[in-house]
């Protein structure tokens, strides 16, 4: 649905004539009426001026228009969809990685960075480290204490001699031992499996738990059945596998598979329309191993009174959002205990929910930090508190973050201008992503 019939649906949902746009907004009538019939793109000040009529999100809309000039630019070439595809991955990967037209290369691999996670820093790396190695010196052991998809930990490993990974859901554990822990593992093996997983028919899959709770809903019915019968095939063959195998084919089946969920990228819901029928076939990952690695599943706070570390990456959950809840789906996925699921988002029981995204946050980051011993601390948060919604609002203030900081040492404050996720209804106005650096007394 191009621009103009998505604001055409807004003004007539909201009960309003073409005149009346004209008489609040300026914009002419005439215009207004090409801008809906397509025959005209609505400019930047206009769709500013439209968002804030009709209380919508702009940087939405703009993102709307700007899809919409791709696609009339490339409206006569052969394989538009592929050519969409590759460009995506090379949006992802940045152009460091051979993979950006994987599917059409025998052999390609799956980054780390290509899965969709919500606060993930890869666009960020480069300027996060810029700072970190021009403030801090005889760096050894670094820590990355709230993983999350693990880009932190990765450019880490290629800096010190010893790292510290540490994330409390299953599933991103899982994956740092999948990309990144020493382990044997026989690819031969592996490739086979995912020849199996490749070549199954799905009409003669039968229905199964995954495909029962999720099918038309995050994924295609047909391609959840899919999905259910691997997950059941490597929890059948585990015995035979080593830690570092069953890994990667967890880690193999969640990336792949992510690229097709029906979500904007998390599964606090899916989208209510059509499923676009797609197939799922799975490639390996971009396995590694490195011997200068632990890997832990612990409550932050609980492991900061454990180790010891020259560096600790501190990036926290800023707001209410519940990472456990936010990817359910895939957490579900790796433990494989078919849980009785529930609600429209068919989420399982609450567990593992964090006091970072709750009121008793700022107490949570003063004990962490607290107890942490270090060298340096680098955290990670941003500032954004204009929100119309409760759970994008900052669970910690600014002012929190700095007296905590400032009573462990000498703290600065870095500020780098940055777009982050949006659910329509935080003003993102000089939203920036702030990075502070703490030399411990």
């Amino acid at each position: 649905m191009y621009i103009g019939a998505v604001l055409k649906n807004i003004r007539e949902e909201q009960g309003f004539s073409l005149l009346e746009i004209q008489r609040s907004t300026g914009i002419k009538e005439s215009q207004l009426c090409r801008i809906e019939s397509g025959s005209r793109f609505p400019t930047d000040e206009q769709i500013l001026i439209l968002a804030n009529f009709y209380n919508i999100d702009s940087n939405q809309l703009q993102i709307q228009r700007d899809s919409d000039k791709v696609l009339e630019n490339i409206k006569h070439f052969l394989n538009q969809e592929q050519i969409l595809n590759v460009a995506k991955q090379k949006l992802e990967s940045k152009g460091n990685y051979l993979s950006v037209a994987a599917d059409s290369l025998p052999g390609a691999t799956i980054p780390l960075e290509s899965r969709r996670y919500i606060g993930c820093k890869q666009k960020l790396i480069d300027w996060i480290f810029d700072i970190i190695q021009h403030e801090t010196k005889n760096i050894h052991t670094a820590t990355d204490i709230f993983a999350g998809t693990g880009v932190v930990a990765k450019k880490m490993l290629s800096l010190y001699d010893k790292v510290i990974i540490n994330d409390f859901l299953l599933s991103n554990n899982q994956i740092y031992k999948a990309f990144f822990k020493n382990g044997k593992w026989n690819k031969k093996k592996i490739l086979k499996k995912i020849e199996l997983y490749n070549s199954l028919e799905t009409a003669t899959i039968e229905d199964n738990y995954f495909s029962i709770n999720y099918g038309g809903k995050y994924f295609d019915y047909d391609m959840s059945k899919k999905i259910g019968w691997i997950r059941e095939d490597i929890e059948n063959s585990k015995s035979e596998l080593t830690e570092k195998e069953y890994a990667i084919l967890l880690a193999t089946l969640i990336y792949n598979i992510d690229k097709h969920a029906n979500t904007l990228g998390h599964f606090e819901a899916y989208i209510k329309k059509p499923i676009k029928k797609s197939e799922l076939k799975l490639r390996l990952i971009d396995v590694k191993e490195f011997e200068n690695l632990t890997i832990y599943r612990e409550d932050s706070n609980k492991l900061a009174k454990e180790i010891k570390s020259d560096l600790v990456y501190i990036d926290p959950p800023y707001n209410s959002r519940q990472y456990c809840r936010f990817y359910h789906v895939y957490e579900n996925l790796v433990k494989w205990d078919k849980p009785i699921l529930s609600g429209v988002a068919m989420k399982p029981p609450a567990e593992n929910m964090s006091k970072y995204c709750t009121s008793k946050a700022p107490e949570a980051f003063s004990d962490l930090v607290k107890n942490l011993d270090a060298k340096y601390l680098a955290v990670s948060y941003n500032n954004t508190y204009n929100s119309k919604s409760g759970s994008s609002k900052n669970k910690i203030k600014l002012e929190e973050i700095e007296e905590i900081l400032n009573a462990k040492g000498e703290t600065k404050k870095f500020a780098k201008d940055y777009r982050f996720f949006n659910a329509g209804k935080s003003d993102l106005e000089n939203h920036q992503e702030l990075l502070y650096i703490t030399k411990v007394k």
